[in-house]
């Protein structure tokens, strides 16, 4: 009778082995769930802040290297290119060394390009700067696909941090740029700073390696029992195509607008250090916007009048920096912020939104913001080129405030229901 009670307590109290194991891993479980979220907002911190950062310095860059407006407009066109050209690798070199690897060696490379175009000569500046885009064209294809995968009950709440936290850095770098290039720094220094930040997300990714291992092995396994889908083509979605024309025009204003903007208003008669300034106060409200957007996008399966009404703050800041009053240039910023931080959260977000799969999203988020960006590329070159042939900036405030029309139009199309593919 005894030896039956103490079997019968063993089987009703297990011990504490199994209770420790579980608790293990559960630690281990919500460490590694809390290093991936700090790895995830390192690596949003380096995607804008290396190429914001230009825009404040463009007088500087050109002072002392005789760029024109045409070839100093190539700093930001080169990582543009890179996006567009690069981003539909990121998926294949994802499938084929996992997210968490191809993350590591893309901030890795971001290291070396951050570093080479500190290097004193014009072939440095243009090759580490295309070595940066190229960088950042995979994080930014990858990231909202590990988003979907990892967190897909926080899809609103987790692309609003790292489109926000983007921002964030993107208005430290445009705010801070000038100030520091008057230091011993110089432009190229201040340039340069931006990889300790590159370095930092670097050594986070380095734990979470393990993690490659074990999407590899759950991947296999679901192969295995016959739950792979096949592959989307998302070439041939019309809902795509409509996210990644959008996805192009709301980037040509990001990239103008960080560009040109410092200059247009510094000949508006304003200070140089003042108007960088107002390039912060753009990626500070581009900030705000790109955090509340998602959440509020992800209540709802049909976007068309908020994405709408989102790019239309573009027609009334780029418009206001126009033919508006000179004194009011801090509330077309904040407008032109404001439309900058929604319309790319909101892109971001179609990218989980519009697909069924981590997979799907990140083939999605290649096609979107390779055709996006190069589409994008185009604008602070041509920006130039239109300000050099005019001999001001009437004409190419002119063309991209009629632009900012287009992106309303494109907006309101990519923001109704719906998937890329069947279920």
């Amino acid at each position: 009778m005894k030896s039956n009670k103490v079997l019968s307590d063993s089987k009703a109290h297990p011990g504490p082995i199994h209770s420790t194991d579980k608790t293990q891993d559960l630690t281990a479980t919500k460490a590694a769930t809390t290093l991936l979220f700090i790895a995830i907002m390192l690596t949003a911190a380096t995607l804008r802040s290396p190429l914001t950062g230009v825009g404040s310095l463009i007088t500087q860059i050109q002072a002392s290297t005789g760029l024109t407006h045409t070839t100093a407009g190539m700093l930001t066109t080169l990582p543009l290119i890179a996006f567009g050209l690069f981003a539909l690798v990121a998926p294949k070199l994802s499938s084929r060394f996992g997210m968490e690897l191809t993350l590591l060696a893309s901030t890795g490379l971001l290291i070396i390009g951050i570093l080479l175009r500190s290097i004193p000569g014009i072939s440095p500046l243009f090759l580490g700067t295309a070595l940066a885009g190229i960088a950042i064209a995979i994080c930014n294809v990858l990231v909202p696909g590990l988003i979907k995968r990892d967190f897909p009950r926080q899809i609103g709440m987790m692309t609003g941090l790292y489109s926000s936290f983007m921002n964030l850095w993107a208005a430290i770098a445009s705010g801070i740029s000038i100030p520091l290039s008057l230091t011993f720094l110089g432009w190229r220094g201040s340039l340069a700073i931006w990889v300790v930040i590159a370095l930092a997300a670097t050594l986070t990714w380095l734990p979470l390696l393990r993690r490659a291992n074990h999407a590899k092995e759950k991947e296999a396994g679901r192969v295995q029992n016959g739950g792979a889908r096949r592959p989307v083509q998302v070439w041939r979605s019309p809902i795509a195509w409509l996210v990644t024309i959008y996805m192009g025009f709301q980037s040509i204003m990001f990239y103008v607008g960080v560009s040109w903007l410092p200059e247009i208003l510094h000949e508006q008669g304003m200070d140089m250090a003042k108007a960088g300034w107002m390039l912060s106060l753009m990626q500070i409200l581009s900030m705000i916007g790109s955090f509340v957007m998602p959440l509020l996008a992800t209540r709802s399966q049909d976007q068309r009048w908020i994405t709408a009404a989102s790019s239309a703050f573009f027609l009334f800041g780029f418009g206001g920096v126009w033919v508006g009053p000179h004194n009011l240039a801090p509330l077309y910023i904040m407008l032109i912020g404001l439309g900058c931080g929604t319309t790319f959260s909101l892109v971001i977000t179609f990218f989980s939104l519009r697909s069924h799969t981590s997979e799907q999203a990140a083939a999605m988020s290649g096609m979107a913001q390779s055709i996006g960006y190069l589409l994008a590329g185009v604008g602070p070159t041509l920006f130039g080129f239109i300000h050099d042939v005019s001999g001001g900036w009437d004409v190419p405030l002119a063309t991209i405030t009629l632009m900012s029309i287009l992106t309303i139009i494109f907006g309101y199309a990519a923001g109704r229901k719906g998937y890329i593919s069947p279920k």
